[in-house]
């Protein structure tokens, strides 16, 4: 096998054409991530025998560990969009904040909506609504769409069981709860740092939008809006049972010993598989009776297609991390990466570069997440808190290599020049606060 220093440069070079295959060639990245798997571990000079077979461990583990929960998620972020729970929760937030302060109704909105969905489809999904309010409050596009956009992003890069975040926990063995709490943490300065700089920047260009739908009829065209309680209750379940799981396994056990019967039910149902399949069912009591017939096989079957992408480059991505811990390189990065003390800022710069490069916030986090996986102990990196720090790179920066630039600038009828000085500067800062965020969190764990 070859030094550990010569497997670290054939790591950049795999890097840069992860980058080139997804960012600029196009080629999708599940097929690009099974491709580099085969020949980094080739090239090593692992065994090939050894090499498919860490290659189907990989991919293997990382579909048992997270392929449910995926699944899960994306039906229930389908259900709520069809169903106008996405638009009863934005209503909910505009009584507690008003028609006057509606871009930080829209970021808040986001916030909530992209902890199961993409945020590109968050974006899609929120959008008519958005230029509804931009309409009735007199608010310019530019402020509106930077606005919502950020708070999809936050949650979307740092909050599972978004597909990401979820990878990272997985692949550096973090607790989910955990991920979950700090994520959540992380997010809230973040997101209201996309408000304040929406708000900021925002004013000074002026955009319409193309409004088909006031505010008004928008409501009406779905006639009755889901109950408020029941709209929010498919995303706040798992994420409480989720958290609850992850605080019965605290040193003090407050719930109990592990072989009380309160430990092994919360355990039970604080597993993020039944914690998500009981949001799919609580989604359900938001379907009308007259639907539910199409929401268990149309919705659904669209969700789990949907989810299927999403599963195939999530797990490809596993295969390339099994083949980096058999590399000589884990040892080299132990020796001489542990003495430079670059703490949690490592995992930020790794996966800022990355999204910068190729555009994919996915595939930065995946990446990343594999690169540090075998060194995270000798790192002295804290999994969770690091994965959390790598969503954060993630963010850093989308521009027109990034689908979701595209999404957010072309939906809200942004010139791109526009959108790279009002948006991309957005998730710059963003990103660099939610680091900021995870720093301070550092000191209290």
């Amino acid at each position: 096998m070859i030094s550990g220093g010569f497997s670290l440069i054939l790591l950049l070079i795999a890097v840069i054409i992860i980058i080139f295959a997804t960012g600029k060639w196009k080629i999708n990245a599940f097929v690009v991530l099974i491709m580099i798997s085969f020949i980094y571990g080739l090239c090593i000079g692992l065994p090939a025998v050894d090499v498919i077979k860490a290659i189907k461990d990989g991919f293997g583990g990382t579909l048992a560990s997270i392929g449910i929960v995926i699944i899960a998620g994306t039906i229930m972020g389908y259900i709520l969009e069809k169903t106008g729970a996405a638009l009863s929760m934005t209503k909910a937030i505009l009584k507690i904040v008003g028609k006057d302060q509606a871009p930080l109704a829209m970021n808040i909105a986001g916030y909530i909506t992209s902890i199961p969905v993409f945020c590109d489809s968050g974006y899609v999904i929120l959008t008519p609504l958005n230029r509804a309010l931009s309409v009735e409050t007199g608010k310019s596009m530019s402020i509106m769409a930077i606005a919502l956009a950020t708070g999809l992003y936050a949650t979307h890069t740092m909050v599972p069981p978004t597909p990401g975040p979820l990878a990272a926990a997985s692949a550096l063995s973090a607790d989910l709860g955990t991920v979950i709490l700090y994520g959540l943490i992380a997010a809230v300065p973040s997101a209201l740092s996309g408000w304040v700089w929406a708000n900021f920047i925002g004013k000074k260009y002026d955009i319409k939008p193309e409004v088909e739908e006031s505010y008004s009829h928008l409501i009406e065209k779905y006639g009755k809006l889901p109950n408020t309680f029941m709209s929010f209750l498919p995303l706040l379940l798992p994420i409480l049972l989720i958290l609850l799981k992850s605080v019965s396994a605290f040193p003090s056990m407050p719930l109990g010993s592990k072989e009380s019967k309160l430990y092994i039910f919360i355990n039970f149902i604080g597993d993020p598989v039944t914690a998500l399949m009981l949001g799919v069912v609580v989604s359900l009591f938001l379907v009308k009776k007259s639907e539910l017939g199409e929401a268990v096989d149309k919705w659904m079957g669209h969700g789990i297609k949907d989810a299927a992408i999403i599963i195939a480059i999530t797990a490809a991505g596993g295969s390339f991390g099994k083949i980096l811990q058999l590399s000589p390189m884990v040892d080299f990065i132990k020796i001489n990466l542990g003495g430079l003390n670059l703490g949690i800022f490592l995992p930020f710069l790794i996966a800022a570069a990355l999204k910068t490069a190729q555009g994919s916030s996915t595939v930065a986090i995946i990446t990343t997440s594999a690169i540090l996986a075998p060194a995270l102990g000798p790192l002295g990196l804290d999994p969770a808190l690091t994965a959390v720090v790598i969503g954060a790179g993630s963010m850093v920066v989308s521009h027109a290599n990034d689908s979701y630039f595209w999404v957010v600038s072309q939906f809200s009828n942004m010139p791109v020049n526009t959108a790279y000085k009002i948006y991309t500067s957005a998730t710059a800062i963003e990103g660099c606060v939610a680091f900021v965020a995870c720093f301070i969190i550092n000191f209290f764990i």
